[in-house]
Parts: structure tokens; sequence; C-alpha cells
């Protein structure tokens, strides 16, 4: 699978302050990458990069095997975007909005006609069609932002928290659309505050904070890499831990315990071992499931809502 987007060392300088300092990733063509940070990490400006809204101050970026700054304007023509602040006219319908930002990619004719109707159709919203964008839930005004950066059917969607404050339908038709996305061979960036989000659907992610990629890769490659090893214990009675080897840490959790080590099978054995021989009755025992919100935490030091 060859890359669709590769950036090397992206700077962004604003007020003598780095918002960006030496961002580096890659991402493979029809993949969804996950570019994930805590506020004010340096995601948005990344992404307004990428899209032309800012200039960069510094650092190479490669689309389509081109370089983006060198033909800037041709490689625009295939890139979606789709902003934070949700870009509409309140006031007009769904389909006058999405007429007038068709005739700004250049469309016109029947063939504006049929990408309206084919995105409506995505989107799931062609019965509302002719309704104001003010009567729309904020869901379906999210959705109606993301079919107008599909009418010209771009090579590239980039998403930056398109789920913000939305209803879970509408949640779930967006994350339809970017797996049929997916499958035409559309790839697509998507910022997001929501973990579970990046697991459903990315295939790599990066993490970004003050400015620098701290670790890019698949959602494996973290787990091993970062993820803590650890288990899930509940007991009856109080369980005597101070027996247990090999213990890197332990923390309360619900109505038992987390405990962290390297090796969780032989910590197991022995908590097994230890719970016979003091007749104490365990109500579960589990090794611990990777957790991404664990991986970002100990990488960066805060949630994604820091």
């Amino acid at each position: 699978m060859s890359f669709l987007l590769e950036i090397q060392d992206l700077q962004k300088v604003y007020k003598n302050k780095k918002a960006l300092d030496g961002v580096s990733f890659s991402v493979k063509e029809g993949s969804c990458f996950g570019l994930l940070g805590p506020n004010g990490a340096g995601k948005s400006t990344t992404m307004k990069i990428l899209t032309g809204v800012l200039a960069s101050d510094g650092g190479n970026i490669s689309m389509f095997g081109k370089d983006a700054l060198k033909h800037r304007k041709a490689i625009l023509q295939h890139i979606g975007y789709v902003p934070q602040d949700i870009v509409l006219y309140e006031k007009l319908s769904a389909y006058d909005n999405l007429s007038f930002f068709g005739k700004c990619y250049g469309l016109d004719g029947d063939v504006l006609k049929k990408r309206i109707d084919d995105v409506l159709k995505q989107t799931g919203l062609t019965d509302r069609a002719k309704d104001t964008v003010k009567s729309y839930s904020g869901g379906m005004k999210r959705r109606i932002n993301i079919a107008a950066a599909l009418l010209h059917n771009p090579k590239l969607l980039i998403l930056d928290e398109p789920t913000v404050g939305i209803d879970p339908q509408s949640r779930n038709h967006i994350f339809d659309m970017i797996r049929s996305l997916k499958e035409q061979g559309t790839t697509v960036i998507y910022s997001t505050h929501y973990m579970e989000e990046v697991e459903a659907l990315c295939d790599e992610i990066a993490i970004i904070d003050k400015g620098e990629v701290v670790t890019q890769g698949t959602l494996d490659y973290l787990f091993t890499e970062y993820g803590r090893k650890a288990i899930y214990m509940e007991s009856e009675t109080s369980f005597p831990t101070e027996k247990l080897t090999g213990i890197e840490a332990v923390h309360s959790h619900h109505q038992g315990l987390i405990i962290e080590t390297a090796a969780p099978i032989d910590l197991m054995e022995q908590i097994i071992h230890i719970s016979k021989e003091k007749k104490i009755l365990l109500h579960r025992l589990e090794i611990e499931k990777p957790s991404l919100e664990a991986v970002f935490l100990s990488l960066t030091g805060k949630t994604l809502r820091d």
C-alpha cells in the first residue's frame, strides 16, 4: 500500500509560539488515519495547512506523489475538508447549500444535480433536502457539512472532530459513511476527542502533543509498545497483594484491583495459588484489555479533554 500523504518536519509559529514543531507522519492510501492530541496540540493547525487554509512556516508535504506547495491548486481539487465549526447557510435549504458549494468546486448542470442527489443519499437526508438548515438537528447539520465536502468526489477527506455534540444515530451514520468511503478507495484523516471512535474506525494513529508527533502506528503497535500489562481481580475479602512478586503498581478500580506487571500469566498463577491457600473466593480474575486512553495518558500525561 503506497502513501497518499507524507509530512516531514512541518512548522508553524503563532506570535512567537510554536504551534507545530517538526510534525512528521505518513498516511497510506485508502486508509482511515486518526489524529489524536489534547486541546492545543496542533491537530487543527495541521489540518488547516493540509487544506490550504493556513500557510506553513517550514517543512515538506507530499500529496498524491506531488509537492503540495508547488502543486497546491491542482492538489486542493482532490481534497474534501470538514472543519470543526459547521459552515452552512442556515436560511437556505440543504439542497441550496449543496448547490452553492458544488459551484465553488466548479460543478454545474446535470453533473452537479447528480452529485447533490448522491451525497444526500450518502448522508441519509434525501427526504429533508428542501428543508432549511436552521430546522435541522446538530447531527443533521454535521452530515450536510460532510456532504458538501464530498460533492467533488475527493480522494482525501479531512474530518476535524465531525461528531462533536451529535446524536447516536448521526454518529453511526457518519461511521457507516466513512467505512463505505474507505471501501471505495477514499483516504480519510480523522481527528476526534473520542477514543472509541478511533478504535472503531482508524487503521493507524498519530498522537500529537505540544506540536510534535509523539508516536504513530496501528492500534496493535501502540498497545504492544506503550500499553500497560495488567490484570484485574475481584475477591470476596481483602487480598494480601504484599505476598505477590513481580508487581509494578496496584490501583483500586470499581470493586477490585488493577495490578500492573510485566508477567500477567505468572501473576495470575500466584493469585490462584494464594487464594486456594488462604481460602479467598475470587469473583473475577482476568488480563486487562489494552486501552488507548491509557496509552494516550502515558505518552502525554493528560486526557484528551484536558
